[in-house]
């Protein structure tokens, strides 16, 4: 995919190979570029064409010389159905209430996101991070973006997601939920409600980052229908 000959030479580069998060037995490289052209938000919908997301201000994806396990996602919304099982869902969570909010960090979220770090991820980098690293992760944006909130009946925050706007759909950046609410399925409901929002506003797909085969993290993804694969600089519905 063609990212502009005038770009790449000056603007990319590779991290030094470091401790994989998602696999241990490898070693993780990305490739990564700055978002701080005053046109941003368009190269940034390139790239995530390309296969890469973003944290902060910069947009990276794997580049690991012995390695392709993580392979990017997005779904095709105009393709999309709820199966049996997502509609399940759905019904499950008919009492919340969802708004869209600015990427600024509230106390608030911060208490749900460490809540969520120490169920889920208590060993990872992220569970030590304070209100101001939580502040910067949602603050430090170069392109359009917003948390979508998620909240019961009572107003209690059960789950947020940091997603940008781009200009061919959205792209999930960061989910945390209330872990206590397993029955719920929260990581389902959110991705639901982007793809919702993203059909109302005539917008083609949802970017949902990188799927790996049988990692307990990321494993769901392949789940919804209409979900593709980018491989060889190509889309395609991805074949888990």
């Amino acid at each position: 995919m063609d990212l502009g000959k005038a770009r790449r030479p000056k603007l990319f580069h590779a991290t030094t190979p470091g401790a994989c998060p998602y696999l241990p037995e490898q070693l993780e490289c990305k490739l990564v570029i700055e978002l701080a052209d005053p046109e941003a938000g368009s190269l940034y919908t390139d790239l995530s064409r390309a296969g890469f997301r973003r944290s902060y201000g910069y947009a990276y994806r794997p580049a690991c010389k012995s390695c392709s396990a993580c392979v990017p996602v997005r779904i095709a919304v105009s393709d999309y159905r709820d199966t049996r099982s997502l509609r399940r869902v759905r019904r499950r969570n008919r009492d919340l209430r969802d708004s869209l909010q600015p990427a600024i960090g509230t106390a608030e979220q911060y208490s749900l996101f460490r809540r969520y770090q120490e169920g889920r991820h208590a060993a990872s980098k992220m569970a030590a991070m304070t209100f101001a690293d939580f502040r910067c992760m949602v603050e430090e944006t170069p392109v359009s973006s917003f948390i979508l909130e998620i909240r019961d009946e009572a107003g209690r925050l059960l789950a947020a997601c940091l997603a940008d706007w781009l200009e061919d759909g959205l792209s999930a950046v960061y989910s945390f939920f209330d872990t206590d609410e397993a029955r719920r399925s929260l990581g389902t409901h959110m991705i639901l409600r982007l793809i919702d929002i993203a059909r109302a506003m005539e917008l083609d797909v949802v970017y949902l980052g990188y799927w790996i085969s049988g990692s307990g993290t990321m494993d769901y993804k392949h789940r919804f229908p209409a979900v593709e694969q980018l491989v060889d600089a190509q889309w395609a519905p991805l074949e888990p």
